[in-house]
């Protein structure tokens, strides 16, 4: 597919910021009431409203379906192996998260398949994952390591993790996350991961983005200052995972350290949210980890209210949040966050480009950037947010590649009839 054009869309199209989306401009989703689209090759090269010029040949008309720009994944734990089904068990007869992980499970758990598994099956396991996600309308990807916790599986990892972008029209975003879980077998763990682990990561792959956990039977927030004094002197930005469970000072540290994001947000003091939200650092917000686990979930509306930059992600995993729908985390960001439609597209869009430094490229359609879209199967946007665990978009286009396409039922003489009557 050379050039093509989608016509008789409504168009979310986010233009028209160039950082993070704060307060009332998270609801400006730049809407072109009827418009089009063409890209050629893998770049947008022409939009605007009405009807397509009589020049574009290829052109499919969506009959009123809203087309807007693929997701932006910016959280997600997607390589691993193994199952935890028996926690799932575990969780029902009334165990906690923390319980399972104390107990070994957990992240534990899937550190012993990962160890096990080959870099070429981790592949496999991969793109079979990112398959689904696609179809989904996730078009960028962040994917951490942090299930080898080891150099070598770690390195395994964050290789697996580029083998899969060479093999998907989807864009993957490693992180290197050592930082996800204390190796109750290795004494010296903590000092290989910031001496030994680190170093090495980063020599193969300059400048990736340095993740930890810090929460209570994982990382402290003394040792996750350590790792990320000595990650920017190597040249990482910072990412954190914090108060999940228990506010540890990660939020504080990490406004301090000027990192890129704190994730979770579920146990943020009023205080160190409020300082979030006026900081440089932004929330990402995980609401099917909440759904998953305990019904407990990041204040949302309250972060943004105080004028914080917030996104939203799946954080898909094999335990806390074992879902790739971005869909379902917008519906749970508007049921559960209490953020507006608008606010929870921004979200997953725009806003989790940013996270990821991506923002010229993904996030919002404009002429220039890479050709990553999708067509919803309705005509109202508000759908995404109202309703959940529904078939996903009709058709998805990554890097100019049709990766997903369902039975396009669009009456287009319908549509035409309706547009005659407006006329």
């Amino acid at each position: 597919m050379s050039r093509f054009t989608i016509a008789d869309a409504r168009i979310l199209t986010l233009a028209g910021a160039d950082e993070p989306r704060r307060g009332d401009s998270m609801r400006d989703l730049g809407v072109i009431e009827h418009g089009w689209l063409t890209f050629e090759d893998n770049r947008i090269v022409g939009l605007g409203e009405g009807d397509p010029p009589e020049s574009e040949s290829d052109v499919l008309g969506v009959a009123g379906s809203v087309l807007m720009p693929a997701f932006v994944d910016c959280h997600t734990h997607t390589c691993w192996a193994g199952q935890r089904f028996d926690e799932f068990e575990m969780k029902l007869a009334g165990a906690s998260y923390l319980d399972i992980l104390n107990a070994g499970g957990g992240i534990m758990s899937t550190v012993r398949a990962v160890r096990e598994t080959s870099e070429e099956e981790l592949i496999d396991l991969l793109l079979r994952r990112l398959g689904g996600m696609a179809s989904l309308g996730s078009g960028v990807v962040e994917i951490k390591s942090g299930y080898g916790l080891d150099t070598a599986n770690e390195l395994k990892m964050l290789r697996a993790i580029h083998g899969a972008s060479t093999q998907t029209a989807q864009t993957l975003i490693g992180t290197f996350l050592g930082a996800h879980a204390i190796d109750p077998d290795n004494p010296h763990f903590i000092d290989e991961t910031i001496e030994e682990t680190l170093p090495q990561v980063v020599t193969e792959f300059p400048g990736i983005i340095c993740d930890a956990y810090c929460e209570e039977g994982a990382w402290s927030l003394k040792d996750t200052q350590r790792l990320f004094e000595k990650a920017k002197e190597l040249g990482c930005r910072l990412r954190v995972h914090a108060d999940q469970f228990n506010s540890l000072g990660a939020t504080k540290l990490a406004i301090e350290m000027e990192a890129i994001s704190v994730d979770h947000l579920e146990a943020t003091t009023s205080e160190d949210l409020q300082a979030l939200a006026k900081s440089s650092t932004m929330g990402v917000a995980l609401p099917i980890c909440g759904f998953q686990l305990d019904d407990r979930y990041a204040r949302g509306r309250e972060f943004i209210d105080q004028g914080g930059a917030l996104a939203i992600a799946s954080n898909y995993n094999p335990g806390s949040a074992p879902s790739p729908s971005m869909p379902f985390t917008i519906a749970l960001a508007c049921k559960k966050l209490r953020l507006t439609h608008e606010e929870a597209i921004t979200a997953s869009t725009w806003n989790g480009a940013c996270v990821l430094g991506l923002q010229d490229q993904f996030g919002s359609l404009e002429v220039g950037k890479r050709a990553d879209l999708q067509v919803l199967d309705c005509r109202d946007e508000r759908e995404i947010a109202y309703e959940f665990a529904t078939a996903g978009p009709l058709l998805v286009i990554l890097n100019g590649h049709v990766v997903h396409l369902r039975a396009l039922d669009l009456d287009l003489e319908a549509s035409d009839e309706e547009h005659e009557e407006e006329e």
